[in-house]
């Protein structure tokens, strides 16, 4: 039992004394730096304070400070910049779901010929997402700007062997010819074809089908003279 005190006594000495050891090397060291009168290597630190008046973070205060305003000063421009985009991400999708489709009314006769073009009346409408395409007038007008595919078909079938098949009809945009489709002889009885383009367009363009003067489309007693286009991807008016 008496060794054991002896022990306990031992030990708690030591820690003493290895705790009064760490302070005073703790100061020694505190003054040895309080002392030096050369340039002390502190980033900018206010090192009279951190060694001679408290110990805290009193040296580093206007550091921080001047970060904190720079975060914040750049958080406010990058918030400002977000809100920038997410308005123009929102025009841009504005509108985006623009597709249609249509087709002629079956009819056991034929369209035309006319002395003049006439454009296309595709009445029978499948789909008409954003209400870009008339189907009275047989136009689709642009709700907004982009990039835009459109597809026709232009089928006739006259029915008596020897008779002439004599089509041409033609994809416009704004007056101006895009694409065409014809058929011109007396071998074939019934023919069709399919064209796709894709067209840049502005808000407001105008693009229809029609049929040449002249020309004439025949015995499409299933609708198969079709018409339709869709938005691909929209872009700013810019």
């Amino acid at each position: 039992m008496l060794r054991m005190k002896t022990a306990l006594c031992v030990a708690m000495a030591l820690s003493l004394f290895s705790r009064a050891e760490a302070t005073a090397a703790f100061d020694l060291l505190q003054q040895a730096a309080v002392s030096y009168t050369g340039s002390l290597p502190c980033g900018g630190w206010d090192c009279e304070c951190a060694f001679g008046r408290q110990k805290s973070c009193c040296c580093i205060a206007q550091p921080l400070f001047e970060l904190e305003e720079a975060t914040f000063i750049r958080m406010v421009g990058l918030w400002e910049g977000l809100s920038h985009l997410n308005s123009q991400i929102e025009e841009l999708t504005a509108g985006c779901k623009i597709a249609f489709t249509a087709a002629m009314l079956p009819m056991s006769g034929c369209l035309g010929p006319f002395t003049s073009n006439v454009s296309i009346s595709y009445q029978s409408v499948s789909l008409n997402q954003g209400n870009g395409y008339n189907p009275a007038l047989g136009t689709f007008t642009a709700p907004h700007a982009g990039l835009y595919s459109f597809s026709f078909t232009a089928y006739s079938r006259v029915g008596i062997a020897g008779q002439r098949l004599y089509q041409k009809v033609q994809l416009m945009k704004n007056g101006q010819l895009m694409a065409s489709s014809w058929e011109d002889n007396r071998e074939d009885s019934e023919d069709s074809s399919t064209q796709t383009v894709l067209l840049q367009l502005r808000r407001g363009c105008q693009v229809y089908v029609e049929l040449m003067s002249g020309r004439q489309l025949c015995g499409d007693t299933q609708g198969q003279n079709m018409f339709s286009g869709y938005l691909v991807y929209p872009f700013s008016e810019q």
